[in-house]
């Protein structure tokens, strides 16, 4: 075993490669130190995230097996509370989190997300003709105008949020990644996110429609008779809204910056040669849309190979340092390859019994949404091709905070792509 002085983890998320090849330098588990003084360790590698997330001695359930949680030691007042005082089926541990899951798979049907595709084109081919009006030759933020508009379009439209509720949301949501954010504004943002959430269960409670809210409201268990209760109807429909919509938008966003990037890989695409679907599952380990998972704690003690992580300490899992682990993808695991024999081999979506209810939706949403815009616009490149666009301020969330370019002539459609 060894002891070593803990990381600390930059709030920011400014260099999340950078951070994930130092921990997993430093072996499958390494001490550091969260945001706020809170005491962790951060398991890294694909190995080591393959093994721990799969183990049922690792718990999300900050009020069962977090110590420093129960005893007050760390609570409301961090600013990174939010994330693990929800109670929903990420956080939930065990047998709680397989009757929570179950309900809220009753909603989340392969059924209803399939049904969205023809909904998905429609709204990605109305941000396009919004793009489409704008002077081909002037910058344009990719990212705010198009990677996310559609998923969070889609999105409010799968969730039956009344468009009222949607500039609150898309502040509440910023807020929510925002792992730099002080403790007042934490708390305020908390508060209007449950403030919003409540309303709109009780809109769709007077008026019911064929939307997912309306589907977590009416799912019951059919062997127990057993509803979600107000809290967890609230706090399961913020996760599946939060992930839901960051997901996405950093998965497109960050495919188009590294397809204009590495433009040969484009003309794959373009040839044949490769798929849309190549495209995202090398996004994904490239770049994946978290760069951490937050966050688990110990409920035993867990010998890590390098380390004993004691029962009651936090956890957090470095995906970032997965999807880039030399030891699968090879020593040029750093360089963006769509024809990667191990593109598809990440845990970028989740691995185990937390993996990504909504793995299908993001992934269809991309794919939809890259096709469509590719099509429109053959001539697309980046504004500033020597400059790296500025990320989110976030070590969870990884994705990029504009991505400027040009559009260039949208009548010109001669470029045949593959969907």
């Amino acid at each position: 075993m060894i002891r070593q002085c803990p990381i600390s983890i930059d709030p920011s998320g400014r260099d999340p490669h950078g951070e994930a090849a130092l921990l997993r330098e430093l072996g499958p588990a390494t001490r550091v130190v969260l945001p706020g003084g809170v005491p962790a360790w951060a398991v890294a590698g694909h190995a080591a995230l393959r093994r721990l997330l799969v183990d049922p001695r690792v718990s999300k359930d900050a009020y069962r097996h977090w110590p420093a949680w129960i005893s007050g030691e760390v609570g409301p007042e961090w600013p990174l509370s939010i994330w693990v005082s929800v109670q929903n089926m990420i956080t939930a541990y065990g047998a709680e989190h397989t009757r929570l899951r179950k309900l809220a798979a009753l909603a989340f049907t392969a059924r209803r997300v399939a049904a969205l595709r023809p909904r998905i084109e429609q709204v990605a081919a109305d941000v396009l003709d919004e793009l489409a009006a704008l002077p081909p030759a002037d910058p344009v933020d990719l990212r705010a105008t198009f990677a996310h508009q559609v998923p969070t379009r889609v999105m409010f439209e799968l969730f039956g949020i009344p468009r009222s509720s949607w500039a609150m949301l898309h502040k509440i949501i910023k807020g929510f990644f925002d792992t730099g954010i002080s403790v007042e504004d934490a708390q305020q943002n908390a508060i209007d996110l449950y403030e919003t959430m409540a309303a709109l269960v009780a809109h769709k409670r007077a008026n019911p429609a064929d939307d997912l809210t309306t589907g977590m409201i009416a799912a019951r268990d059919d062997e127990s008779g057993a509803r979600l209760s107000e809290k967890e109807l609230v706090d399961n429909l913020i996760l599946l809204f939060t992930a839901g919509y960051e997901t996405s938008v950093n998965l497109i966003s960050s495919a188009v910056h590294q397809l204009l990037t590495h433009r040969a890989q484009l003309g794959l695409v373009r040839s044949g040669a490769a798929s849309w679907e190549d495209v995202i599952e090398e996004t994904l380990r490239f770049e994946p849309p978290a760069a951490y998972g937050f966050l688990r704690f110990a409920v035993e003690d867990i010998d890590a190979g390098n380390a004993v992580i004691p029962k009651g300490d936090a956890i957090v899992v470095s995906f970032a340092s997965a999807g880039r682990d030399p030891e699968v993808h090879g020593e040029d695991a750093a360089v963006f390859d769509i024809t990667r024999p191990t593109r598809g081999d990440h845990m970028s979506l989740g691995f185990g019994t937390h993996y990504c209810l909504g793995a299908t939706l993001a992934r269809l949403e991309a794919s939809v949404s890259l096709a469509a815009l590719f099509d429109r616009f053959p001539d697309l490149a980046l504004a500033a091709p020597g400059r790296r666009p500025a990320k989110v301020e976030s070590f969870i969330s990884n994705g990029l905070l504009e991505l400027p370019v040009t559009l260039g002539d949208a009548s010109r459609n001669d470029v045949e792509i593959e969907v």
